[in-house]
């Protein structure tokens, strides 16, 4: 089936940073329901339609799964099946830094452990190179400049063309730009967790990016699903809390949290919007983020979320008083 003509006219892009590359303000990641405990058609469907709704970026890291390497697996196959013919029009991006094999260098910023991660990546998608190459943590061991000149040689190896990182606090961010300026390969993204209940990036982080003039795609905007509709009243079978694999525990959705939940969700229904929306446009709200990656594990989820676009701007006293739910 060919993608929807209209699939550019669908929603907003984004500049990251000072840089060439453009953004959609929503962006695709693939860190759960696309492994190989999930169900393949039903992620096939979800990047389809991303597609078709102008979602041009897809975000995977090597140890996304579970099992460890197989949601990268699995987007190669519907790459091969259905968007081969549209590579050019894809951001595709990958990263390296958890463990993802046994002994000393299969996790961590070492150049060895760096560049053989994105070759096993590029072999599990069966691709030439990827649009975008993070280093996925801080190594507290490795100098910096190490981790820096791997993902400087990834680029002048042709096997990636930006490079980012993530989950790097303030002060080694501005490091980290320092070094890749100095090599030519700026820095074009930075990838926090960042939402209503990760307020860490506005201790510094946010305010380098806009002076430096580097992305931001900020990762859970949803808080791992919570800010959503889902758990106001129980907790869902078949929701991501109630699964035993996954970063958001049962034991999170307290009587506290879910009277919280409810009072966002509130001000939500109050813009005419569900509680995950006016956390996407929460996070969109600060002139530093350049794309929200929000996560699916259904079409009309995804479909949902993409309505938040329609009314992103929030209003002094709406701010006000979500502010004040979560004081």
């Amino acid at each position: 089936m060919a993608p929807a003509p209209d699939r550019y006219e669908q929603l907003p892009y984004r500049r990251a940073g000072r840089s060439g590359l453009l953004l959609p303000t929503i962006s695709l990641g693939l860190w759960h329901n696309f492994g190989s405990v999930d169900p393949f058609d039903v992620g096939r469907a979800i990047v389809l339609r991303a597609f078709d709704l102008g979602i041009t970026h897809f975000d995977l890291a090597n140890n996304y799964g579970p099992e460890p390497g197989s949601a990268e697996e699995n987007f190669g196959r519907i790459l091969r099946r259905d968007l081969r013919a549209h590579r050019d029009e894809l951001v595709i991006s990958s990263k390296a830094g958890y463990r993802m094999w046994p002994g000393p260098y299969g996790e961590w910023g070492s150049r060895k452990y760096l560049l053989s991660s994105l070759d096993a990546s590029l072999k599990r998608m069966r691709l030439d190179y990827v649009d975008v190459f993070y280093s996925h943590r801080p190594d507290p061991d490795t100098p910096l400049e190490e981790t820096m000149l791997a993902l400087d040689q990834a680029v002048r190896l042709g096997k990636a063309l930006y490079v980012g990182i993530s989950n790097y606090d303030a002060e080694q961010t501005t490091r980290a730009i320092a070094i890749l300026r100095e090599l030519r390969t700026p820095l074009v993204l930075h990838q926090p967790k960042y939402s209503m209940y990760e307020r860490s990036p506005e201790r510094g982080l946010l305010e380098v990016l806009e002076r430096e003039g580097v992305g931001c795609i900020v990762f859970s905007p949803l808080a791992q699903g919570l800010l959503s509709s889902r758990y106001l009243r129980d907790l869902p079978e078949d929701s991501r809390a109630a699964k035993p694999h996954g970063y958001l525990e049962a034991s999170a959705v307290t009587a506290e949290r879910r009277a919280q939940l409810n009072r966002l969700d509130a001000i939500a229904r109050a813009r005419g919007q569900t509680l995950a929306q006016l956390a996407i446009a929460w996070v969109l709200r600060h002139p530093a983020v350049t794309s929200a990656l929000v996560g699916a594990s259904r079409v009309s989820q995804l479909e949902e979320n993409l309505v938040a676009l329609e009314r992103l701007a929030l209003a002094d006293d709406e701010l006000r008083a979500i502010e004040e739910v979560l004081a």
